[in-house]
């Protein structure tokens, strides 16, 4: 007996799939952006060069709605479950692996990336010139920004190549 499923089809599967991987898409372009951002704050910090007015609109104040989007990959995801048939299913090693994957992705997204981006908001928000208290602490938040953004560039990248690979 073949442990391979059908594979689901119907335009209902399609458009969830469609957003699913736009999801993941929109992700990972917003955290290349916040990691690009946060290292051009921290280059500009090095030479004491003033702010350009595209890195004050990045970190101006409110909700980095945009990076919200990847909570859209577990709703489409979960709606890709069932519209599967039970094709796939919460027990599919991978489908566990990736939804581990995701978890581990908003809680630094939650927990480090957007809170160091609310502090530099409220940091360059406040300050017009970048005296040398203000450069360390915005350094190390734009470098803990950094970090944060690469670690979940890689979790989407392990899990986009899980979801593609479904061992």
């Amino acid at each position: 007996m073949s442990d391979v499923h059908h594979q689901p089809d119907g335009a209902a599967f399609d458009v969830a799939l469609i957003l699913h991987v736009g999801c993941v898409a929109f992700g990972l372009t917003t955290t290349v952006a916040s990691a690009a951002t946060a290292m051009r704050l921290r280059t500009l910090l090095r030479t004491s060069a003033p702010f350009p007015d595209a890195v004050r609109r990045y970190f101006r104040p409110g909700v980095n709605w945009a990076g919200r989007t990847v909570y859209g990959i577990p709703v489409f995801g979960f709606l890709l479950l069932a519209l599967s048939h039970g094709a796939y299913s919460l027990a599919d090693g991978w489908v566990m692996g990736g939804l581990s994957i995701l978890v581990g992705m908003v809680l630094i997204a939650e927990g480090v990336l957007w809170p160091a981006e609310r502090r530099l908001q409220v940091s360059l928000a406040t300050v017009s010139g970048a005296g040398p208290t203000l450069a360390e602490s915005v350094g190390r938040d734009a470098r803990v920004m950094v970090l944060a953004a690469t670690a979940i560039l890689a979790l989407l990248v392990a899990g986009s190549a899980l979801m593609v690979a479904q061992p």
